[in-house]
């Protein structure tokens, strides 16, 4: 369990998310994280991120895992009740998997099966009471189970400037973290400085707040990311984006350049997300100079 050791010891860490094949050819994921090994701290296998359909977290996770690559489970509200998650999580800790995040899902809505009805027949901060009854012996009915799993648990956070949506958000870290939760990763964030200005309300309650670095991968993207969604990219990198000969080198710069910003602001690690580029890793890690 080297990301619970290395966080107890107060060391930098470095997820990378590594997505699961739309198919059964695993070539391309076993490689691209090979190619990070010993760098890496561990991999987050999403668990069919933006409700597309993919291999699942658990299938990801064990052929990594089985190669001596750590990583960790996405465990997602929005797909499975709460007998199928309870079975998923005895039987990925039974094979070696060691660490598990518990997310709720992006909305069906997003993906690309329509028709699919979503469950959540367990919310956020239930998932997380299962998991810690579950590590106790027994499981949600109360029956004693057979051996007990052992997980480190993370989750999400999100963070937002300060006012009623941070205080929100703190009352459910503490929560989560009441729930047994050990890190959490946030959403993407482009700005170092903002999580800094934070960071006091992080500190006092001692959480292994983990950033998201996402490489871009073109101007419209960004332009897109500033315009439909709830994050800010600065035009400072979209104009080094546009102006530069070789645009995805740029790209990488950048995301490795942020992923160096983090750890010289004593962030405890960054959680990289490549959405398919996973081949750019080494590039990233290299001008992180990691």
């Amino acid at each position: 369990m080297q990301l619970q050791k290395k966080l107890t010891a107060g060391e930098f860490v470095v997820l990378a998310e590594m997505e699961p094949p739309k198919g059964t050819d695993t070539v391309a994921m076993i490689a691209n994280a090979w190619a990070v090994k010993g760098k890496v701290d561990a991999f987050v296998i999403p668990e069919m991120s933006n409700a597309v359909m993919k291999m699942s977290s658990l299938g990801g996770a064990l052929l990594l895992q089985s190669r001596g690559l750590e990583t960790v489970l996405q465990v997602c509200c929005r797909d499975r009740n709460r007998l199928a998650l309870q079975g998923d999580l005895l039987a990925a800790q039974a094979l070696g998997v060691p660490n598990v995040m518990a997310v709720a899902g992006e909305e069906i809505t997003h993906g690309d099966h329509h028709k699919a009805r979503a469950v959540y027949d367990l919310d956020l901060p239930e998932l997380l009471g299962a998991l810690q009854m579950l590590q106790s012996g027994r499981d949600m009915a109360g029956v004693d189970l057979q051996g007990s799993p052992n997980f480190f648990v993370g989750s999400t956070m999100k963070v937002t400037p300060r006012g009623e949506a941070w205080d929100k958000e703190l009352a459910e870290l503490d929560q989560k973290i009441a729930a047994g939760a050990g890190f959490f990763v946030t959403q993407p964030i482009f700005d170092p400085g903002s999580l800094a200005k934070l960071q006091d309300s992080l500190d006092a309650r001692r959480a292994a707040v983990i950033p998201t670095v996402l490489l871009l991968k073109s101007v419209g993207m960004a332009k897109y990311i500033n315009r439909h969604m709830d994050m800010k990219i600065p035009e400072e990198f979209i104009n080094r984006i546009q102006k530069a000969p070789e645009r995805v080198r740029e790209c990488v710069q950048i995301a490795g350049e942020l992923v160096s910003a983090f750890k010289a602001q004593g962030c405890p690690g960054v959680n990289i997300s490549t959405i398919g580029w996973e081949d750019k890793l080494p590039g990233i890690l290299a001008a992180a100079g990691i």
